[in-house]
C-alpha cells in the first residue's frame, strides 16, 4: 500500500483530525488543480475537468469535518 493510500485510509477512518496539507496532497494526487486565494481570503478552490469546483477554507490546526467528508464522497464517485 502506497503512502497516499495509507493517508487516504487514515483520513476516512478519522475525518475530524485532518490537516489542510494532507487533504491538499490527496486532491492534487487525484488530478485536481489548486487556485490560491487572492486579497487575503483563506478559501482555496480545487478544480478537475468534468467535476464541480471544490472550495475549502484553510483552517488551523484541522479542516472542518464537513469539508473532509465532501472530499471523501467526491473521491469515491470517481
Amino acid at each position: 500500500m502506497s503512502q497516499i493510500e495509507k493517508l487516504l485510509q487514515r483520513i476516512i477512518n478519522n475525518p475530524k483530525a485532518v490537516k489542510f496539507e494532507e487533504l491538499e496532497k490527496i486532491l492534487l494526487k487525484n488530478g485536481y488543480s489548486c487556485s490560491q486565494p487572492k486579497g487575503g481570503s483563506s478559501h482555496y478552490t480545487y478544480r478537475k475537468k468534468g467535476r464541480y469546483p471544490l472550495t475549502i477554507p484553510k483552517k488551523n490546526p484541522y479542516v472542518k469535518e464537513c469539508y473532509v467528508r465532501l472530499v471523501i464522497e467526491m473521491l469515491e464517485e470517481e
